[in-house]
C-alpha cells in the first residue's frame, strides 16, 4: 500500500479489454516501483545526511496520515452493521492478537530481516546502508491496502486494471521518496509485492470475488494499525515488530466472517 492509497475507493470497472492477460496490472505496478526507486536513488546522493533524515521523518508523518485514512472504515455503517454490537473493535483486536501469535511463532520479523540481509549481500550494498529497513518498510507499505487486493482480484477476473493503475501511480512517487533515503531495498521490495498481488490475481482468476465489503473493511483497519507501527519506526519513536503482525491481515477477514455468521 502507498501512503495515500486507502484515501481513494475506486469501483471495479472494466477500463481495459479482457484480451489483456491476467496479471498485467501487477506487472505495471512492479515496473512503477522499480522506476520510482531508481529515480529516487539517482537524486538521493545529492542530498546531505540531515536532509535525508528530514525526508524520512516527513515520510513517517505521511505514513501516519495514510494510516489515519485507513482507519476510517472502523466507523462505517457497512462494517458496524455487519457485526454484532461491541464486536467491530473486538474483531480488530482479536485479529492482531491471533496474527501476532502466529507471526511470532513463525518468526516472520526475523525471517524478513534475514531475507533483506541476504539480498543486501547479493546486491553488494554496504553494511551501513539502510537496505534491510528499506526492503521491509517498502514491502509492507506497497502490499497493505484494499487496492492491492481488490485491484489484483479485478485483474484476475478480467474486469479491468483501473485500480492497479491508480496504485501504480501512487507507488511510483512513494518509491521515489523512500528510496532517496532508504536505498535499493525499496526497489527490491517490488518482488514480494509481485508475489503477493500475483496470489490475489490467481484467486480472482479461479474464484472471483471471495471477500465481502465488511471483510475488506476489517483487513483495511488492521492494515491501518500496521501502518501506524511503520510510521512510529520511521520516526524512531518505537520499534514494533510489524513483520510478526502480518498474519493479522489474513486473520481479519476470516474472523469477521465467523463473527458475522455465528455470533
Amino acid at each position: 500500500m502507498t501512503l495515500g492509497e486507502s484515501i481513494a475507493t475506486v469501483p471495479m470497472e472494466s477500463g481495459y479489454s479482457s484480451t489483456m492477460f491476467p496479471g498485467i496490472g501487477t506487472v505495471i505496478n512492479v515496473v512503477a516501483i522499480i522506476a520510482g526507486a531508481s529515480l529516487g536513488i539517482a537524486i538521493g546522493h545529492r542530498l546531505n545526511t540531515k536532509t535525508r533524515s528530514l525526508l524520512t521523518d516527513v515520510l513517517g508523518l505521511a505514513t501516519l496520515l495514510g494510516a489515519a485514512s485507513a482507519l476510517i472504515p472502523m466507523w462505517s455503517d457497512r462494517y458496524i452493521s455487519s457485526l454484532p454490537q461491541g464486536w467491530p473493535l473486538l474483531v480488530v483486536l482479536g485479529s492482531l492478537l491471533i496474527g501476532g501469535l502466529l507471526g511470532s511463532a513463525a518468526r516472520l520479523e526475523d525471517r524478513l530481516d534475514h531475507l533483506g540481509e541476504d539480498l543486501r549481500k547479493r546486491f553488494k550494498a554496504s553494511q551501513d546502508s539502510p537496505f534491510v529497513e528499506g526492503f521491509v518498510t517498502a514491502s509492507l507499505l506497497f502490499a497493505i491496502g484494499p487496492l492491492a487486493i481488490l485491484g489484483s482480484i479485478s485483474d484476475g477476473m478480467s474486469n479491468g486494471i483501473d485500480q492497479l493503475l491508480l496504485k501504480s501511480s501512487l507507488d511510483f512517487f512513494a518509491a521515489m521518496a523512500f528510496s532517496s533515503s532508504l536505498g535499493w531495498g525499496v526497489a527490491v521490495a517490488a518482488f514480494p509485492v509481485a508475489i503477493y498481488q500475483g496470489f490475489w490475481t490467481l484467486i480472482g482468476l479461479g474464484l472471483g470475488e471471495i471477500l465481502n465489503g465488511y471483510q475488506i473493511d476489517a483487513m483495511t483497519i488492521v492494515g491501518g494499525l500496521l501502518l501506524i507501527a511503520i510510521g512510529l519506526r520511521l520516526l524512531n519513536i518505537k520499534h514494533v515488530a510489524v513483520g510478526n503482525l502480518l498474519p493479522a491481515l489474513a486473520v481479519a477477514p476470516l474472523l469477521a466472517m465467523l463473527v458475522h455468521g455465528f455470533v
